[in-house]
């Protein structure tokens, strides 16, 4: 068994729908690393930071997704942070890692349109996605196989685009 797909990015950028419907096009399992904790822990993300703040939080990701990369056999997406773990970088390598991009106008629009609660983003969003992307970027584009962007296409679009990217990979082996 093995992971078929990794999904990384930045928050917003659609990870966990594109991820379903790349899952369901593959006919395989999905997995979202965020859920998998919340999950496992009965807390949701927001409450793991305030018990035991970000670096708790990030080690106990990092753990969840190794176990995750070593069982899973289906689509993983993991959470926007989750590459600031070296041991995270370090688990991911092997793996066909596909890295979605959006242009920053559409995340800002995406996040702030969200009901889904974002402890890193609650002050001033668009300036903290800014500070994020310098900061974690490199990060991806270093674990990415293939990057793809989902700027204004479908759901669906970016899963063509991630299939043919992929299968791009898989034939230059």
């Amino acid at each position: 068994m093995s992971v078929r797909a990794v999904l990384v990015g930045m928050p917003g950028v659609g990870k966990s729908t594109v991820g379903k419907l790349l899952a369901k096009d593959l006919e395989l399992p999905f997995a979202d690393s965020d859920a998998l904790i919340v999950s496992e822990t009965g807390q949701s993300i927001p409450e793991i930071f305030q018990t035991v703040g970000e670096e708790g939080f990030r080690r106990l990701e990092a753990d969840i997704i190794a176990r995750t990369l070593a069982d899973f056999d289906g689509v993983l997406s993991l959470g926007g942070g989750a590459i600031l773990s070296e041991a995270t970088r370090r688990a991911l390598r092997g793996y066909p890692v596909v890295l979605i991009e959006a242009r920053m106008d559409i995340l800002v629009r995406r996040i702030t349109g969200s009901r889904t609660r974002r402890p890193l983003l609650e002050d001033n969003p668009a300036a903290r996605l800014r500070e994020l992307d310098r900061e974690r970027t490199p990060l991806y584009r270093d674990v990415a196989s293939v990057t793809v962007t989902s700027d204004g296409g479908s759901p669906h679009r970016v899963v063509r685009r991630i299939r043919a990217a992929l299968e791009a990979c898989a034939s230059q082996r």
